[in-house]
């Protein structure tokens, strides 16, 4: 799965990506959060795989900020933990 998601992400960045562009994200739908299979991607060294749990729906915009906020809030706190 990680592996096909690397291999899409090269596909679109070669003949699309521009040199001013930001890096290309690959988002995979799973239905848990695995912080294991981030950590051994092979995605991992790129640092723009994340893991994030499923939702059967779609959240609304400012459930998405909140998320988004809650997780950057937690991903400070961890690096800073390790420091």
């Amino acid at each position: 799965m990680l592996g096909q998601m690397d291999t899409y992400v090269r596909l679109y960045d070669e003949p699309h990506k521009g040199d001013d562009d930001n890096p290309t994200i690959g988002l995979v739908l799973c239905s848990e959060k695995s912080e294991a299979v981030v950590k051994y991607s092979v995605l991992t060294d790129k640092k723009q795989l994340f893991s994030a749990k499923y939702l059967p729906y779609l959240p609304t915009e400012e459930e998405l900020k909140q998320e988004l906020e809650r997780e950057h809030a937690n991903a400070i706190q961890h690096l800073q933990a390790k420091e």
